[in-house]
């Protein structure tokens, strides 16, 4: 049953809005969906690659930290993921995946943020990286950000996700345990 559910909302999706339209499909009593729900929520926000795939894929390019992920559609009529990796030695790099296939299809080095210090001292007290945190986050819907909080309001990672119907919504995932919460600061913000 959850299966034709899925299949009919990836069509459906697929038929209405030539595939950039999201469909989730919630399942189960635990309100998170299954790995077949977020492939389909991926693929419905014409993106194949999640964005802890995205993260990996990144990481296997370039040595260091993922200290946050973005669906990049602003630029152009094709998305693309943007990861951003603190190298060891404090060169920044981001990192672009193709979010159809998964293929690097570039990067560029920047060795002069001012944020490196902030950000180490955020990842001291991390342990859940990045792509742990877009998986954690992806049973709330399609993940298209993963931005570690390095000014320490929220102690982890802020996840954004898309769904249908539900729009765009902020999320905390735990730094320590992975557990996900509604960031509250952007439902007051939004009031």
């Amino acid at each position: 049953m959850k299966r034709n559910i899925v299949i009919a909302a990836v069509t459906a999706a697929a038929l209405i809005g030539g595939g950039t339209v999201t469909a989730v499909a919630a399942g189960g009593d635990s309100g998170h969906a299954g790995t077949a729900d977020r492939s389909a929520n991926a693929r419905s926000a014409g993106a194949e690659v999640t964005a802890a795939q995205a993260i990996t894929t990144a990481l296997k390019d370039t040595s260091g930290t993922a200290v946050s992920a973005e669906l990049d559609d602003d630029e152009g009529d094709t998305p693309v993921w943007d990861i951003d990796v603190l190298g060891g030695d404090g060169t920044w790099h981001s990192v672009r995946i193709d979010p159809a296939d998964g293929t690097v299809l570039g990067s560029d080095t920047d060795d002069d943020e001012d944020d490196t210090a902030e950000v180490r001292a955020a990842l001291k007290g991390t342990s859940v990286t990045a792509a742990e945190a877009a998986e954690a986050a992806a049973g709330q819907g399609t993940v298209t950000s993963v931005d570690l909080d390095d000014d320490g309001r929220d102690q982890g990672w802020e996840v954004e996700t898309r769904g249908s119907g539900s729009g765009e919504r902020d999320w905390v995932v735990s730094a320590g345990s992975g557990k996900v919460t509604a960031d509250r600061d952007e439902e007051s913000d939004d009031d």
